[in-house]
C-alpha cells in the first residue's frame, strides 16, 4: 500500500482482531429483520433505508414495506403516490425514486432479481461503493468491503490515524485495506461485525472500551485517545431559511400542494408554505390571491427542522377558509387521506398532526 495512510502493520493488526471480532458479532449482532432472512432483495431495501437513518426508526418502515411490495417485480410496479406513502418520514426521498427506478432496470434486465456481481451492483441507481459491498457480502458471499461512518471510526481508533477519514481517497484506501483481509467465506458476516462494533460499541464520543473485543489490539485505546477520533474537519454552517406554513382547512379537508418534480423534497405534498415570517394579514391576502376567503385564523406551534445543509424555522397558522376551487397541483385532502394518501415530508410533521385535529374538531362541529 504504498502513498497510503494505511501500512502494512495496519493490515497485520486488522487480521489480528478478525478472529475476536467475528466471534463476538455471532454472539452479539442485534437480531434485526433483514438478517432473519437476508435475501437480496430484503438486503438492498435494507440498506438503502438505513443510509443516514438509525436502526430503530427504520424496523416498522422496512416491515410495512415488505408487507406492501415484498419483491423487485412489486416495487418497480407501485405507484409514485404509494411508494412515497411508504417512505413517508424516512427523509432522503432521492432514496425511494433510486430504488424503484433500479427495481425496473432489474425487471428489464436481470429477469427481476439481484445480480450476483459486485460491480453489476455498483452500476444501479442510489447505490453506491458501500452499499454495493455490503449487499454482494451479504446476500451473495462475494469478497466486497463495505465501508460506512461506523467503519471508518473503527479503523481511525484501532489504528490511530488522524487523517480525514471521510475524504474519497481515504475512503477508498480503506475498502482496499478491509478486502484484503475479508475472512474466506464470512466477508458478509465480517462486514456486519465491524459496522455492528461501530453502532454499538466503539461509538461517537465515549466508545464502550472494555466491552470491545478489538481493545487488546487498539492503538487510539493505547495511547490514550479513542475519543478524539476520527478527527472531523470542521462543518459548513448551515443556510437557515424563515418559512411561514399556513394550515388552510374547510368543510372540503385540508389544503395541500405538490412541490416541482426537481429539487428539495422533489414531487412531495406540502402545506403551501411562503418563505419569510408573514403576519395574518399577509397571509389572508394570499388566500384571496388562491380564491378563498379566510374565517378564523389560529396561531400554532413554531418548529424547525435541519436538512445536511440548510433549516427550515416555520411559523404556522391554522385558517379556517371557505370552500373554493385551488389553483393546479393542489387538492383538499381529508383527515382520511391525510392519513393513507398523502407523502408529506416529515419537516411538517408538527403540522401534519395540526391538520389532523383542525378537520377531526370541524367534524365533531367543534
Amino acid at each position: 500500500m504504498s502513498n497510503s495512510i494505511f501500512t502494512e502493520q495496519d493490515t497485520a493488526r486488522m487480521r489480528q482482531i478478525t478472529p475476536g471480532l467475528l466471534e463476538w458479532y455471532h454472539r452479539n449482532a442485534r437480531a434485526l429483520p433483514w438478517r432473519e432472512h437476508p435475501t437480496p432483495y430484503r438486503v438492498w431495501v435494507s440498506e438503502i433505508m438505513l443510509q443516514q437513518t438509525r436502526v430503530e426508526a427504520v424496523r416498522p418502515y422496512f416491515a410495512r414495506f415488505m408487507a406492501a411490495l415484498p419483491d423487485v417485480a412489486s416495487l418497480a410496479a407501485a405507484d409514485e403516490a404509494l411508494l412515497f406513502k411508504l417512505w413517508e418520514g424516512l427523509g432522503y426521498y432521492s432514496r425511494a425514486r433510486n430504488l424503484q427506478k433500479a427495481a425496473k432496470i432489474l425487471v428489464k434486465d436481470y429477469g427481476g432479481r439481484l445480480p450476483a456481481s459486485h460491480a453489476a451492483l455498483l452500476s444501479l441507481p442510489g447505490v453506491g461503493p458501500y452499499t454495493a459491498g455490503a449487499v454482494a457480502s451479504i446476500a451473495f458471499g462475494i469478497p466486497a468491503a463495505a465501508v460506512d461512518g461506523n467503519v471508518l471510526r473503527v479503523l481511525s481508533r484501532i489504528l490511530c490515524k488522524r487523517e480525514n477519514m471521510s475524504a474519497p481517497a481515504v475512503k477508498k484506501e480503506a475498502e482496499n485495506l478491509l478486502t484484503a483481509i475479508l475472512p474466506a467465506g464470512f466477508p458478509g458476516d465480517f462486514n456486519q461485525a465491524m459496522m455492528e462494533l461501530g453502532a454499538t460499541v466503539c461509538t461517537p464520543g465515549l466508545p464502550r472500551c472494555r466491552s470491545c473485543p478489538a481493545a487488546a489490539f487498539c492503538l487510539g485505546l493505547e495511547k490514550g485517545c479513542p475519543a478524539e477520533l476520527p478527527v472531523k474537519p470542521p462543518k459548513k454552517a448551515r443556510k437557515i431559511i424563515e418559512r411561514t406554513v399556513p394550515v388552510i382547512w374547510s368543510d372540503q379537508g385540508v389544503l395541500l400542494r405538490r412541490r416541482p418534480g426537481k429539487g428539495l423534497l422533489a414531487g412531495l405534498w406540502e402545506f403551501p408554505a411562503l418563505d419569510g415570517r408573514l403576519e395574518p394579514a399577509a397571509l389572508k391576502g394570499y388566500v384571496e390571491e388562491w380564491g378563498g376567503q379566510v374565517r378564523q385564523v389560529r396561531r400554532l406551534a413554531d418548529s424547525r427542522h435541519i436538512f445536511t445543509h440548510l433549516e427550515w424555522h416555520m411559523r404556522g397558522y391554522g385558517l379556517r377558509t371557505d370552500c373554493f376551487d385551488p389553483p393546479p397541483e393542489w387538492v383538499w385532502a381529508s383527515a382520511e387521506a391525510l392519513l393513507q394518501e398523502y407523502a408529506l415530508p416529515s419537516a411538517y410533521k408538527i403540522y401534519l398532526e395540526e391538520a389532523r385535529q383542525l378537520l377531526c374538531a370541524a367534524a365533531a362541529g367543534i
